[in-house]
């Protein structure tokens, strides 16, 4: 039931954000995004901080996994914002500056919808570097391709560059991606 609850929310969020709207349109964003224009989706609708109330779970576990000295601060979402990823659009290379962790959620991934690419971080000194073999594992690539499927959870340090390949598909592939930081804790914790 929260998937329904999510798309209802994103639904009523699209149809009514005007700003999100204007945003994607003045940024040539194929679909529709929040980004930019609401700072966290678990202050817009309740289901949304239900789902929050989840990755919180997860960012803390990737945290511990990745052995982060949070020195006695806080891992606190920072901003979120829903993607609905239209026919022909995509989302270059970039990296999300400015945050400790970063994700995306997969609500909707209509078969043959474009994947995620995630980019090896010493590609600009491989000068010389042979190509990888078809055949490499993941962690020897250049880049590294993921298909998500809906439900998927995907998490990353910020400074690591990801794009989305362009949409071939016509039905939209929704997804809400959002960061995480390193704060202090409030006193009274």
């Amino acid at each position: 039931s929260a998937g329904v609850g999510i798309h209802e929310a994103r639904a009523k969020m699209a149809a009514e954000h005007a700003q999100g709207r204007a945003w994607s349109e003045k940024n040539n964003y194929i679909g529709y995004t929040s980004y930019g224009t609401i700072k966290t989706l678990r202050d817009y609708a309740p289901v949304f901080a239900d789902l929050f109330k989840i990755l919180d779970a997860h960012a803390l576990n990737y945290a511990t996994l990745l052995d982060m000295d949070l020195a006695g601060k806080a891992l606190v979402l920072q901003d979120s914002w829903i993607n609905v990823l239209g026919q022909y659009g995509g989302h270059a290379s970039h990296l999300h500056a400015l945050s400790s962790l970063s994700g995306t959620v997969y609500i909707s991934v209509p078969q043959g919808a474009s994947g995620i690419q995630f980019e090896d971080p010493r590609m600009a000194m491989m000068m010389h570097a042979p190509p990888r073999l078809p055949t490499a594992r993941q962690d020897r690539r250049g880049i590294v391709p993921i298909v998500p499927a809906r439900g998927t959870v995907l998490l990353w340090e910020s400074w690591l560059r990801h794009g989305v390949e362009e949409n071939l598909v016509k039905e939209p592939r929704i997804s809400i991606s959002f960061n995480y930081d390193v704060v202090e804790r409030p006193a009274d914790t």
